[in-house]
């Protein structure tokens, strides 16, 4: 890994201490039998450019010195593999004049970027076929109502005792055997709620098609719906997020698009545009 490190320092440096003089260019190259011949011939082909050209020059060494090392290169057979990697800096540079040197980074370049952008499309369109999904599961989710939500706090043996109670009606296609919800304690004219959680209710026997039940449930007392402080016009808005069938999996579900995908989606659409 030293030897590896020490390579990349000469090329670096061969970028960084080339002299102020500057000849006439005659297509001078890189020789890489040697560090110091490298080294050299690095700074004879730097000192012979315009100086707008030798920044590019500069660039592009850097580019190729690296461009053809993997991790995999490096700890090949399970040991820090030197030689191998060095013989791969020395060839992706040696022989190579600055025109070479630049037209073969800017190749590098440009793949390494079209290999981005397809990878960028192709995690769009997972994109959104999962924000289609969620959506479509939201639309859904409203088949299987709440007709009546109320949350209060009861007088219990060490403290108050919080309580959800919940009207709801099966009206999808499908048995459902367990119903997650999103629960919001907002006052009208309010636009901070008094309290936004997420509770779930494993129903027993389950709910068939066109079925009403009506459940009692009981948060723990000690987590934060036990410490509901809210007045008397607070009202208890329940939504439904997502359904499991008959065997426990998801039938529908409006969360399966996180808020981090949802901004992840954004940044790459505007980056890249859509597939």
């Amino acid at each position: 890994m030293q030897n590896i490190i020490c390579l990349a320092l000469v090329i670096v440096l061969s970028v960084l201490s080339s002299g102020c003089e500057k000849s006439v260019f005659s297509d001078p190259v890189i020789d890489a039998s040697t560090d110091e011949a490298m080294k050299t011939s690095i700074e004879k082909i730097r000192n012979s450019l315009p100086e707008e050209e030798a920044e590019k020059f500069d660039d592009a060494l850097q580019v190729l010195a690296f461009s053809g090392i993997s991790m995999k290169d490096i700890f090949a057979e399970g040991a820090i593999n030197t030689g191998g990697v060095q013989s791969k800096m020395r060839a992706s540079l040696d022989g190579k004049t600055a025109d070479e040197v630049v037209a073969e980074a800017n190749r590098v370049t440009a793949e390494r970027e079209e290999r981005q952008r397809r990878q960028a499309l192709a995690e769009i369109a997972e994109l959104e076929k999962k924000k289609i999904e969620s959506e479509q599961a939201q639309e859904a989710l409203t088949a299987f109502e709440v007709l009546r939500s109320r949350f209060y706090l009861k007088d219990g043996s060490f403290r108050k005792e919080p309580v959800i109670e919940l009207t709801v009606l099966n009206g999808t296609e499908h048995a459902v055997s367990r119903a997650y919800f999103d629960g919001i304690i907002a006052s009208p004219g309010r636009s901070v709620p008094w309290h936004k959680d997420s509770f779930n209710y494993s129903i027993p026997g389950g709910l068939e098609p066109g079925e009403q039940a009506s459940w009692s449930l009981a948060p723990n007392m000690f987590s934060d719906w036990g410490s509901v402080d809210a007045p008397e016009d607070a009202i208890f808005t329940v939504t439904v997020v997502k359904l499991d069938d008959a065997q426990g999996e998801p039938l529908f579900d409006a969360q399966a698009f996180s808020e981090r995908e949802r901004e992840r989606l954004r940044e790459l659409k505007n980056r890249y545009g859509s597939p």
